[in-house]
């Protein structure tokens, strides 16, 4: 499974989503960081949302679908935000 983090630079609670999350252990998920300013499609669906966490199942012959996730608290603790994800990826027990 992939997690996709859409963000931007200079954005704090971006940052500190993704220092949260590159330190989830127990959790098998690869971490993509997008960077909105980089494209203007993301920018434009993007850029009053971020931080926007969404994951993709990795699809042997489809093209991967991208589906949100619930935005987690700014104030959510590691163990809160692992929590929240082991709902999204069940069979990473």
């Amino acid at each position: 499974m992939r997690l996709i983090l859409y963000s931007k630079p200079g954005c704090h609670l971006c940052e500190g989503l993704q220092e949260k999350l590159e330190q989830i252990q127990g959790i098998d998920f690869e971490l993509e960081i997008r960077d909105i300013t980089t494209r203007e499609d993301w920018f434009q669906a993007y850029q009053y949302e971020i931080p926007v966490l969404c994951r993709t199942a990795a699809a042997s012959e489809a093209p991967a679908v991208e589906e949100p996730l619930p935005r987690p608290s700014p104030r959510a603790s590691l163990r809160q935000l692992a929590q929240m994800l082991q709902k999204y990826f069940p069979n990473n027990r």
